[in-house]
C-alpha cells in the first residue's frame, strides 16, 4: 500500500474547521476526508458511515480492545470519538491524501502517530465570545452541553502552540485561501 500525507484540522467546537475542511476537499488537492467513528447520538441530517462511523459504547469499546484505532478519546463521559485504522487504508489505497476534521486532543495524537507525513493546523477563533455566539447560532446543543464546550475550548485554545501552524477564522477569505495554499506547499514537499 502506497502511503500518502495526512492534513490534520483541529480547534475547539464553532471555530471553523469544519467549513475550512469542506472547503478543501472542493478544491483539486487529491485529498479525501477521514470519517470519524463515534458514540454520540446521529444528528437528523447525518447518515452513518458519512458523516460519522456510529456506534453504541459497548462496540466502540470493543473496537478499542482489538486496537482498530489509530487515536480515540473519551471526549466526555461514555461519548468516544476515534480514527479506525481502515480509514486511512481506505484512503491510502484509493490513492489520495488523508484530510482530518478532529478535535484538539486527537490532532495532536494524530500528528504525533504520522510524524514528518502530517501537517497540524489549529483554527483559532477570534476570541472565546465569538465562539460561543457560533456554537449558539448552531442550535445543536443544550445550555449544559454549550457550556461545557466553552469550557473546553478554554482549555484547548492553550494546546495551539504544539501545532505546526495557528490560523485565525476571523476572516472568511483568509481562513479559506491561506490554509489552501498551506496544504498545497505541504504536498508538493
Amino acid at each position: 500500500m502506497t502511503e500518502g500525507k495526512c492534513i490534520i484540522f483541529s480547534a475547539p467546537s464553532g471555530a471553523g474547521k469544519t467549513t475550512i475542511v469542506h472547503y478543501l476537499l472542493e478544491q483539486e488537492l487529491n485529498l479525501s476526508f477521514s470519517i470519524s467513528a463515534c458514540t454520540r447520538q446521529k444528528r437528523e441530517n447525518e447518515i452513518d458511515g458519512v458523516d460519522y462511523h456510529f456506534y453504541t459504547v459497548e462496540a466502540f469499546r470493543e473496537k478499542i480492545a482489538d486496537g482498530s484505532f489509530v487515536e480515540w478519546e473519551e471526549v466526555y463521559h461514555d461519548h468516544f470519538y476515534g480514527t479506525l485504522h481502515s480509514e486511512i487504508k481506505r484512503i491510502w489505497q484509493s490513492g489520495h491524501h488523508v484530510i482530518f476534521d478532529v478535535d484538539v486532543v486527537g490532532g495532536l495524537k494524530l500528528k504525533e502517530y504520522f510524524g514528518e507525513k502530517a501537517l497540524a493546523i489549529f483554527v483559532m477563533p477570534p476570541d472565546i465570545a465569538t465562539l460561543e455566539k457560533r456554537l449558539r447560532n448552531r442550535a445543536t446543543e443544550n445550555e449544559e452541553r454549550l457550556i461545557k464546550r466553552v469550557e473546553k475550548a478554554e482549555i484547548e485554545l492553550n494546546t495551539a502552540h504544539l501545532f505546526d501552524e495557528v490560523m485565525v477564522n476571523d476572516d472568511s477569505n483568509k481562513a479559506l485561501m491561506k490554509p489552501k495554499q498551506r496544504v498545497m506547499n505541504f504536498l508538493k514537499q
